[in-house]
């Protein structure tokens, strides 16, 4: 679960709402504020978790040089 689960939480809800009242175009639309959001929130996700694997794998390769020069 990330940070922003609340906000497709809260869309979820309203979209519901909006259905159970008879409000179709703000369900519908609310449908695609949802898609919007679950998009923009996994590309965010994907962002940092790409910074995070760069991270890591930079020190790894520096602890490989370090290493390989101490053995030679």
């Amino acid at each position: 679960m990330t940070e922003n689960d609340w906000l497709l939480d809260v869309l979820v809800d309203l979209q519901a709402f909006a259905t159970a009242n008879g409000l179709g175009a703000v369900a519908e639309h609310l449908g695609e504020t949802l898609k919007v959001a679950q998009a923009e929130i996994s590309s965010q996700e994907e962002k940092a978790g790409a910074q995070t694997d760069g991270e890591q794998s930079q020190v790894g390769s520096n602890l490989r040089v370090v290493g390989g020069d101490q053995h030679s």
